[in-house]
């Protein structure tokens, strides 16, 4: 793997990242670490691709309409579909917060409602 994770930080071995990704609190590590280890490999290099790329594909990316500054990492493996909710802290900051397996087409408004309440206490914290 191109990574290691330290600090709630990923790091690549290389200076190309035009964005750095860090976790808040461990939302992100208990989804993490509860996924098979071929989900697991998806996720690092969504993740890996979104630190490096200056236009990131909406195809892995995407802003959730009607909320104010919450995007989804779009994840695909096979059949399953999974979603990690993240924010812009800054220009090129973005906090992970939780995620999920999406088994319905609509995202949950529960999920998205943590997702939010994660960011508002992010913020408040900074």
């Amino acid at each position: 793997m191109p990574f290691r994770a330290t600090c709630n930080t990923f790091i690549l071995k290389d200076d190309s990242k035009v964005r750095i990704i860090k976790f808040h609190k461990d939302y992100f590590d208990e989804f993490y670490s509860k996924q098979r280890p071929n989900v697991k490999a998806k996720i690092v290099r969504t993740i890996l691709l979104i630190e490096k790329l200056k236009i990131v594909p909406i195809k892995f990316l995407k802003h959730l309409t009607g909320t104010k500054g919450l995007y989804e990492i779009r994840i695909k493996s096979g059949t399953d579909i999974f979603r990690i909710f993240c924010f812009f802290y800054g220009i090129e900051l973005l906090i992970l917060v939780n995620g999920f397996q999406k088994k319905t087409q609509k995202t949950p408004i529960s999920e998205i409602n943590k997702a939010l309440q994660i960011k508002h206490d992010y913020e408040n914290e900074k």
